[in-house]
């Protein structure tokens, strides 16, 4: 692939965008790219447990590549290439069968916030920054940031960070709830997020359905949301994963999950 590098790190699957010269802006060879580097690990099936997402250089990812040869926004068409491209690709990141981690090393600008926002747990440098840069060029946010921003940050925020399109430093986006752990900087982000990332590859199959549970309670209503909870639960309790820990429970030690 010439736009994603990936590589795997015991169970865990390390992907990153890989076009430092544009600051990993997203053009049409790193969309088709990243499908396949998707394709790739959920090829790997049960021998990979995690998805860690960062980026090359000095950004994590700075949106569209506006510079890309692109015909769908060229022709006014830009909802198009949401739709062939993009939304896939986020609906097969919702659907992983794995937690996934992003580190966000530099910009996260655009989508490139919206895929940052895909992480189930978000690491970031303190010298990171997330820009909803679309109303700078006349746009809307896209990539899901209109579900997922209000959810995370609340309304308000939402609304200040889309509309004003001004930079958020990764301290403030902590605060805010944006961030869940923040580094001294790029090496100290690249080490932490892998520890976090192997932490979760090594941890029960219960992580997927908790992964599920919580994208589903968006849209579901309390009764919906707690019957899902009772349907989970089975299948959780009919894990080998679920008779390992609590056999390492009554045995006082650490239990060695397979995510089976």
């Amino acid at each position: 692939m010439e736009r994603m590098h990936l590589e795997f790190v015991g169970r865990v699957a390390v992907l990153k965008f890989n076009h430092p010269e544009v600051m990993n802006a997203m053009g049409g060879q790193m969309l088709r790219d990243f499908a396949d580097a998707v394709a790739q690990i959920k090829a790997k099936g049960s021998d990979v447990r995690c998805l860690l997402l960062s980026g090359n250089g000095r950004a994590f990812c700075a949106g569209a590549n506006l510079q890309d040869d692109d015909a769908d926004r060229k022709s006014g068409e830009a909802g198009s290439s949401l739709r062939n491209s993009y939304h896939p690709l986020m609906f097969e990141l919702r659907g992983l069968e794995m937690p996934m981690v992003t580190a966000i090393n530099g910009a996260a600008a655009g989508v490139g916030m919206s895929f940052a926002m895909m992480g189930d747990i978000v690491c970031a440098s303190k010298n990171a920054f997330f820009l909803q840069a679309f109303a700078r060029i006349g746009l809307i946010p896209d990539g899901g940031a209109t579900f997922l921003l209000p959810r995370m940050i609340g309304w308000g925020r939402a609304m200040e960070l889309s509309m004003l399109a001004e930079r958020l430093g990764a301290e403030q986006a902590q605060e805010w709830g944006l961030v869940n752990r923040l580094f001294d900087d790029g090496e100290s982000l690249e080490k932490g997020a892998l520890e976090v990332a192997q932490r979760l590859a090594n941890g029960p199959r219960s992580l997927t359905l908790i992964r599920k549970a919580y994208w589903q309670t968006w849209s579901n209503s309390y009764e919906q949301q707690l019957e899902l909870e009772a349907q989970l639960q089975n299948e959780a309790g009919r894990s080998d994963d679920f008779r390992e820990g609590v056999s390492a429970f009554l045995q006082k030690r650490d239990a060695e999950f397979k995510g089976q």
